[in-house]
């Protein structure tokens, strides 16, 4: 037995190299990481974390340290699918979902780094190791880029060695933004993936609209083009506007995915381990789209999301995302500059080792 003996939260507070924005959050100025240490009686430790657009981290990491500690302590940390369970429904009554998910998702990757750790093997092998590369997307907040911004970073990640970029919608009138979406296909020409993602701010009718305006451009998918819960409007969205759609990054549970799959003919699911329940959701939502034939993309959270994608047969594309979370691990997200894909890390555990120094100054009491 593995008996958990200690459970420490630590939360911090970074912010971001420049402002960013896009369509439905705003201004974001920093992002949060609440981090999990949960170590066994025989003295291993692993560790695990979330992440916020710069609200509601320390009230994660209070619940992880008030409520889900209490769960977690003498338990077995060897049973992980048991221990999921235990949390969701520990914590159900006051919190489906949420703050919850964000908790559990902290927890539960770090329980994953223990058993990663124990068996000696990288994540992406332990969960089935079908490649360990991925295609990847640089997929910055964009909104606020005057045009010349957006081309210049653009261009940066062709540079990096890219084939796939994503930029974000949800200017003033649509006009703006399709010329935004013109500027950015003629600059990478027509070899290159190009998506776009409008964070939730359009009505379904507007939205229908967008998409027809972008049938000239070749874009793979329109990412959130209104709220996650209206999975009708999705449908109508992919249907009417004869485009594939992406989300899934503001669902929280495995059946919200089933939903948003079943009938909002989702082509692009996109789970975001952080607030899905960790690893263990993530793949529960994994299983849902093998099941429905569709590939499973990421949000985010890079470090994590390459070892996780890299495990599986119907990897679709891994998002490097603009909170620089990688920054501050020893391993920054690696991309082959001869193929453009992104390479999973082979050390045993999640892959994912904070540089504790270079955080240590943006650590915050809770």
């Amino acid at each position: 037995m593995s008996k958990i003996v200690e459970v420490v939260t630590e939360y911090y507070r970074i912010p971001l190299p420049e402002i960013m924005e896009d369509a439905k959050h705003g201004l974001h100025t920093h992002f949060e990481v609440p981090i999990v240490k949960i170590t066994t009686e025989d003295g291993r430790t692993g560790v695990g974390y979330t992440y916020t657009g710069g609200f509601g981290g320390e009230s994660i990491a209070k619940l992880i340290d008030k409520e889900l500690k209490n769960i977690l302590m003498g338990k077995d940390a060897a049973c992980i699918e048991s221990l999921w369970d235990q949390m969701n429904w520990g914590i159900h009554y006051v919190a489906r979902g949420g703050l919850a998910s964000f908790a559990i998702a902290a927890c539960d990757i770090a329980l994953w780094d223990l058993r990663a750790k124990k068996a000696g093997e990288p994540l992406y092998k332990l969960l089935g190791g079908h490649s360990n590369k991925v295609k990847c997307y640089g997929g910055a907040i964009d909104l606020n880029f005057p045009l010349d911004k957006l081309l210049a970073n653009n261009q940066k990640y062709l540079d990096m060695g890219l084939k796939a970029v994503k930029i974000k919608l949800g200017q003033k009138t649509l006009a703006e933004d399709i010329e935004r979406i013109k500027a950015v296909r003629e600059l990478i020409g027509p070899d290159v993936v190009f998506m776009v993602d409008a964070n939730m701010s359009w009505s379904v009718e507007k939205a229908i609209k967008a998409a027809k305006l972008m049938a000239p451009y070749d874009i793979l998918f329109l990412e959130e083009p209104t709220i996650p819960e209206d999975y009708e409007g999705y449908a109508r969205i992919a249907e009417e506007g004869h485009i594939a759609v992406a989300g899934g990054e503001n669902l929280r549970t495995p059946i919200e995915f089933m939903h948003m799959i079943q009938y909002g003919h989702v082509d692009f699911p996109q789970p975001d381990a952080s607030n899905c329940g960790g690893i263990t959701g993530w793949l529960k939502v994994a299983a849902l789209t093998q099941v429905h034939n569709l590939s499973i993309s990421t949000h985010g959270m890079q470090e994590l999301h390459v070892s996780l994608l890299a495990a599986m047969p119907n990897a679709g594309y891994l998002e490097m995302h603009s909170f620089p979370i990688d920054q501050y691990t020893t391993r920054p997200l690696v991309i082959d500059q001869e193929d453009g894909l992104a390479v999973a890390p082979e050390t045993p555990g999640t892959g994912v080792t904070f540089d504790w120094e270079k955080l240590a100054p943006h650590r915050m009491p809770f």
